[in-house]
């Protein structure tokens, strides 16, 4: 009995001696994979057939240098550089000037999303759903985890980095600095991992994990805009952001290499403070102390709009609060862009017609729009996390009680579009007053507290179509995000690309009358309402059919 007791203790080392170990790594790195051999080559190609439809169509919407110079014009414009970047290379604008100005930051930024979406998928999550525990349990080490969620990592950001290069040299640009923003594009990528994997360590809940990581983002991302924004070529507040790294290369007007090191740089630091801080947390818990609650539940928790709510509270008021301001600092550009129409009245076509306070109002409407597709994508989002509700085993404990199916679903919408209603109404208020202050009217505020509101309707139809593929289930989430990713690249960058008028006219988004600088036109707003509630009632009765899934 005694030998048997050595021999198992021998193939089984007690978790004391595994502690801080690799044990395992690379099964878990495989199975990591596995998992994700549909999402990273998803990405990766998104990524790459972007730049490379870029490449094809930019010399079509910019056959000449007169062209790429009038391009120029608007990126010189503060506002430009607060949405795009530095903005390098102006006074001889070419090709690959226009990808690292304009297209580097989003294509980041995308990388950025997935690999904090990627990190706490493997780690936090896993330790929330109680998997890791079952795998834990098993011959492997403390750290395994962390490490096959790091190898998983540099695996997607080399895939997009190869997919972006394969795009941009097959139009024919120079390999070094191709190679450089491909490079950065995944560096960003691998920096924001690093601040996932570190947020996966200090909260308990995958939620706020990847929550207080897109803080982070968005916070870098706001930094570039602003430093930018105040310089061509960046200003000293620029180099504050990892994306402004990224782009601050120069690629394609005069390259350098050494920004790149600050991103590997951070990444390793990141990657040191995460590697500790597992070793000084409890399995499953966060290094940050979970809240005690109340000993009673207050009375609204009892119904569902009111448990809706308190769940979503934090996400509600983390976009509400980026989106204000980010409003209000596009708004404060407002004198900038008046300047600038001025002294180019060529430009204002690009916005609106005349000149001064109508095209100002017209710049801003379209602005409402663009903002109004980030509460589109929060409005998909929201629903979405029924899926994670239900696949926990905590809709099957919320449905065993009084509360319906439709009730349950349209409970969740409904605190979706309070939420969205919030965020539409503080974007329009942020503008105006931005704006507002910055040319000394006050009445832009009163102008656009409501513009938002406009864009309601289309931003719960996205909402229904992600309730209606909730209600399918089987059916996945694919399909709404592309709709959704599709109708933010043509209404973003139509014009850029070029598409056939088919195309451009269909845009949801430039459906919508770009109100105040257009009178109110209440057909497609009512159409999209009546395809809103369309969708949500179809979701609704497709939920209702359905099989739970097994928690």
């Amino acid at each position: 009995m005694n030998a048997t007791l050595v021999a198992d203790r021998r193939d089984h080392p007690p978790r004391e001696e595994k502690a801080g170990s690799l044990t395992g790594t690379l099964s878990l790195f495989r199975f990591a994979l596995r998992r994700d051999r549909v999402l990273i080559p998803a990405w990766a190609l998104g990524v790459g057939g972007m730049a490379a439809y870029f490449a094809a169509v930019i010399p079509l919407a910019y056959p000449n240098q007169a062209a790429l110079q009038t391009r120029a014009n608007i990126m010189k414009d503060p506002s430009g550089a607060l949405l795009t970047g530095p903005g390098y290379g102006l006074e001889n604008y070419t090709f690959g000037a226009m990808v690292t100005n304009e297209i580097l930051g989003m294509l980041a930024v995308a990388a950025a999303l997935m690999s904090i979406f990627l990190i706490t998928r493997h780690t936090r999550a896993e330790e929330e759903s109680g998997r890791a525990e079952l795998i834990r349990a098993g011959v492997v080490g403390r750290r395994a985890p962390l490490a096959a969620a790091i190898l998983t990592l540099l695996t997607a950001n080399a895939a997009i980095g190869a997919t972006l290069a394969a795009g941009l040299l097959g139009s024919g640009l120079a390999f070094p600095d191709t190679l450089a923003v491909s490079a950065g594009m995944a560096l960003v990528g691998l920096v924001f991992g690093g601040v996932a994997a570190v947020t996966a360590q200090l909260s308990e809940h995958s939620r706020t994990a990847s929550g207080m990581a897109g803080a982070a983002l968005a916070l870098a991302f706001l930094l570039r805009g602003i430093g930018d924004s105040q310089s061509v070529g960046g200003s000293a507040l620029s180099w504050f952001s990892p994306i402004a790294w990224a782009q601050q290369t120069r690629a394609f007007t005069d390259l350098r290499w050494w920004p790149l090191v600050l991103c590997v740089a951070l990444f390793a630091v990141l990657l040191t403070v995460a590697v500790v801080l597992t070793t000084r947390r409890d399995f499953g818990a966060g290094l940050l102390p979970a809240r005690s609650g109340r000993g009673s539940a207050r009375a609204f928790l009892v119904h569902p709009v009111g448990l809706i709510l308190r769940m979503e509270r934090g996400s509600i008021a983390g976009w509400s609060v980026g989106l204000v301001a980010f409003a209000v600092l596009t708004g404060s550009m407002g004198e900038g862009i008046v300047e600038s129409f001025e002294a180019q009245p060529q430009l204002a076509a690009v916005f609106g017609q005349g000149a001064g306070g109508d095209v100002l109002r017209a710049t801003l409407a379209s602005f409402t729009a663009y903002f109004a597709m980030a509460v589109a994508v929060y409005a998909v989002i929201s629903v979405n996390r029924l899926r994670a509700e239900e696949s926990d085993g905590r809709t099957g404990a919320i449905l065993a009680a009084s509360v319906s199916r439709p009730r349950w679903l349209l409970s969740s919408l409904l605190v979706t579009t309070l939420g969205s209603t919030v965020m539409l109404l503080l974007i329009g208020i942020g503008l105006g007053t931005g704006a507002g202050m910055s040319v000394g009217d006050p009445a832009l505020a009163a102008d656009f507290a409501l513009a938002g509101l406009v864009y309601l309707p289309l931003v719960l139809g996205f909402a229904g179509l992600a309730a209606l593929s909730y209600g399918i289930l089987r059916a996945g989430t694919w399909w709404v995000w592309l709709i959704l990713v599709s109708a933010i690249i043509v209404g973003l960058y139509g014009p850029l690309l070029n598409l056939p008028d088919a195309v451009a006219n269909a845009e949801p988004f430039g459906l919508m009358p770009r109100v105040p600088a257009e009178s109110l036109d209440p057909v497609p707003v009512t159409v999209a309402a009546l395809a809103a509630l369309l969708l949500i009632g179809a979701g609704a009765a497709a939920f209702r059919r359905r099989d739970l899934e097994a928690g």
